[in-house]
């Protein structure tokens, strides 16, 4: 734990993780706050899924436009506008009591949602030095991962007591507070874009890109899937309140499996380490097809949860060592638009699936979709040889000399 005592002890890695927490919390909270408001409001478990499913799709759809904006304006701007404007979805959702009125609301709110994940990550590259980048992407999928657990417990909490609205007002509360301290921190607002190189390639049209969207668009569609999945299992087995053992130790594992992916030592290249990492959750993803919503599911997604954080540590090393230059968030906008959109798809079809065909062959879809992006990414292997390098001693060096600790 040496790696994360040194990380923690460079001034402003502490302020970049706690000013963001409270909006990822916000986040880990809407969709079910979402979903309760809607079905309370309107008595019907089909409207409140399906404001969900404009909600993070209309989110997803543009992901790329606000991520786009911050590599043109900067993130002082931009937050402070997408921040204020999400906050007041929220409350205003909040207060709907007309069915389509809160189908409109939820959309407009995933258009306004502020990009926190995908402003943070380009913030380490100005905080820490070179060869500590991968523990610290470690520690921020954790501390994503970590909202991601305590969020949907708050969120259930909130709207089945006896105040069910606060479950909006605490998210908007959240977002208010994260999203504004990060806005207003020296790091966000000194932050400056990268200048595009003089022969820049669009995104869509950049090879190694195009390559993380294709897996992308697989992943996407089996994590959708599996997200309804699991609950539909349960439900149809009579066992609902199963569905919390699942997800949370799925996002327990995700915590620990992104912290063990920051111990593994810079002389591995980031490619390399995904590729090892994917090859064994390929083999972690068959179990899940055969386990019951009871405890084998509970210790078989803990595992998958374990084993995928730890490559979301080098998938984001990937995307920014194989990255254009001056697309520091667009980058991340434009393949999360694509993943998630594919996503909702499968959040959409994998109801249907459960129920039509059985929940077992739903899983199996996303055992399907993993190995065919482990096999994607082999294939493709050459578009993504830039993160197959390590940083040689002179640019330690120099990244550590760019790094200079600073107390602003």
């Amino acid at each position: 734990m040496k790696r994360y005592r040194e990380l923690f002890a460079i001034p402003n890695v502490w302020v970049l993780v706690l000013a963001s927490f409270p909006a990822r919390v916000s986040y880990g909270m809407v969709a079910l706050a979402i979903f309760f408001k809607t079905e309370q409001t309107t008595g019907s478990v089909a409207v409140a899924g399906l404001a969900i499913g404009i909600n993070s799709l209309a989110g997803a759809a543009t992901a790329g436009l606000r991520g786009s904006l911050m590599d043109r304006f900067g993130q002082k701007w931009p937050l402070r506008i997408f921040v204020p404007g999400y906050t007041s979805m929220m409350l205003i959702l909040n207060t709907m009591q007309d069915k389509n009125a809160i189908l409109v609301a939820a959309f407009i709110m995933g258009i306004t949602a502020p990009p926190i994940n995908l402003s943070v990550r380009p913030l380490w590259k100005m905080v820490v030095p070179e060869d500590c980048l991968r523990t610290a992407y470690a520690v921020d999928t954790s501390v994503m991962s970590t909202a991601g657990v305590i969020g949907p417990i708050v969120a259930t909490s909130l709207a089945l007591s006896s105040h069910p609205g606060s479950a909006l007002n605490v998210a908007a509360a959240l977002m208010a507070i994260g999203g504004g301290a990060l806005a207003l921190t020296h790091i966000s607002r000194d932050w400056v874009p990268e200048k595009k190189d003089p022969n820049h390639i669009s995104l869509w049209r950049h090879k190694a890109i195009q390559l993380l969207m294709i897996e992308g668009c697989f992943i996407g569609f089996g994590w959708g899937v599996f997200d309804v999945a699991v609950p539909a299992f349960a439900t149809l087995e009579d066992v609902p309140h199963r569905t919390a053992w699942i997800l949370t130790a799925m996002g327990i594992g995700n915590i620990i499996g992104g912290l063990l992916g920051g111990l593994v030592s810079g002389r591995v290249s980031a490619l390399k380490a995904m590729r090892i990492t994917y090859l064994t959750w390929t083999f972690i993803s068959i179990p899940i097809v055969f386990t019951y919503p009871g405890w084998s599911m509970v210790i078989a997604g803990a595992v998958l949860g374990l084993v995928g954080g730890t490559i979301q540590v080098f998938y984001w090393e990937v995307m920014e060592a194989v990255r254009p230059k001056g697309s520091a968030v667009a980058m991340m906008g434009w393949i999360w638009t694509v993943e998630g959109t594919l996503m909702s798809i499968g959040a959409a079809a994998g109801g249907w699936i459960a129920e039509t065909y059985s929940p077992r062959f739903a899983l199996s879809i996303t055992t399907f979709t993993i190995i065919s992006g482990f096999i994607i990414l082999t294939l493709g292997r050459k578009r993504l040889a830039a993160a197959d390098r390590i940083p040689t001693v002179e640019e330690d060096l120099a990244a550590m000399s760019n790094n200079s600790p600073t107390t602003k």
